[in-house]
């Protein structure tokens, strides 16, 4: 019986010569965009008009330091207090109750259908429409009569706008994480004498934490950015303290480029946070890869194998 092809590359593999596949596409537009990088920074680099001098001497500015530091104040309590009124909302929108359910959805339909900007301003005036905020009994009497303008400071105004606005997209967030997790595991949980707030918190929340840590992480880098638009009620924050200072010496572009570094270096630690934690909740759904710095470590003591390996 003769041999055929197939028998010949079976008894002779060193035959067989594996030929990658060329992509001369791909190199084509890494160069097109190398090229245009390089040109990109060298414009940057080069063009005195940017005053990277004085980008330096402001970039540890006490003022900016300082903006800066009330920038991260107010997302902080911001997204604190949007986080915490997000999962009452969402747990209300949840309710079988149609008055609570649909109050959620009222202060959802509101918040999320009204600017930002609007609201911060609105919250900075209240004092037109309610000079003296009466704190009490409800349809009762008053206890409290503070002064809405002692009380609703611009800082505070900033934070109320900012965190009852967030408040109403985290309650959608929240919201989807909840019902991305199976009814049957609340069921099975109601059934081993469970309460519908204990089943929430010790078995549905932990895993709609997978679906809940991603866009939360968005919402926290972008309410870090938001959190400019308080400048607008005369806040101090970080771009605030910039114009203020650009406002006397009319260095306008380079303290913009300040800001936007300090934005940018803010932003990058978020990301780095949240790219660890999704890490830490997607553990035992699906294959976790390796973080950057285990591929660094590996390569560190691979390459140190190698180098053993040659010399020995």
């Amino acid at each position: 019986m003769s041999s055929g092809p197939l028998d010949e590359l079976a008894e002779h593999p060193e035959q067989i010569r594996a030929v990658p596949v060329r992509r001369p596409g791909r190199w084509i537009a890494a160069a097109i965009v190398l090229v245009i990088a390089v040109a990109l920074i060298r414009s940057v680099a080069t063009n005195p008009r940017f005053q990277w001098e004085v980008v330096g001497e402001y970039l540890f500015d006490q003022r900016i330091l300082e903006g800066l530091r009330l920038t991260l104040e107010l997302t902080v309590v911001a997204m604190a207090l949007g986080v915490a009124l997000g999962i009452v909302l969402a747990v209300m929108r949840l309710s079988s109750n149609p008055l609570v359910s649909g109050g959620s959805w009222l202060y959802i339909w509101f918040f999320r259908g009204t600017p930002v900007l609007v609201q911060l301003l609105f919250w900075y005036n209240i004092a037109a429409l309610y000079p003296k905020l009466g704190i009490g009994i409800p349809f009762g009497p008053n206890l409290v009569h503070p002064d809405a303008n002692s009380l609703i400071t611009a800082r505070r105004a900033a934070i109320l706008g900012l965190g009852l606005n967030e408040g109403a997209y985290m309650a959608e967030i929240v919201r989807a994480g909840i019902i991305s997790v199976d009814q049957g595991q609340t069921e099975a949980a109601q059934s081993l004498g469970m309460t519908r707030l204990k089943a929430l918190r010790r078995i549905v929340l932990p895993q709609a934490m997978r679906v809940i840590i991603p866009p939360t992480g968005n919402e926290t880098i972008s309410m870090l950015k938001t959190s400019s638009l308080a400048s607008v009620i005369a806040v101090a924050e970080l771009l605030y303290s910039a114009q203020l200072i650009y406002a006397v010496n009319f260095k306008t572009i380079p303290l913009l480029i300040t800001v936007s570094i300090w934005y940018l270096l803010c932003t990058s630690v978020l990301y780095i946070g949240q790219y660890y934690l999704e890490r830490r909740y997607a553990r035992g759904a699906r294959a976790l890869q390796l973080t950057p710095l285990q591929r660094i470590r590996i390569g560190l003591l691979s390459s140190g194998h190698d180098a053993s390996a040659s010399a020995s």
